[in-house]
């Protein structure tokens, strides 16, 4: 009898995928990051001078 349930998923596919994602949030926040730095500075710095 064959079992309903055999398939496992694809396990190197969601590894990739997985990695894949993780490359690009470390490749976005490297040029992101100093610009998200200035525009949350220049908030705290109009919050402080009230």
């Amino acid at each position: 009898m064959k079992r309903i349930f055999e398939d496992r998923g694809d396990v190197p596919g969601w590894v990739l995928i997985t990695l894949m994602t993780a490359g690009l949030v470390v490749l976005i926040w490297a040029f992101a990051g100093p610009a998200l730095q200035g525009v949350f500075e220049q908030a705290m710095d109009r919050v402080v001078s009230f």
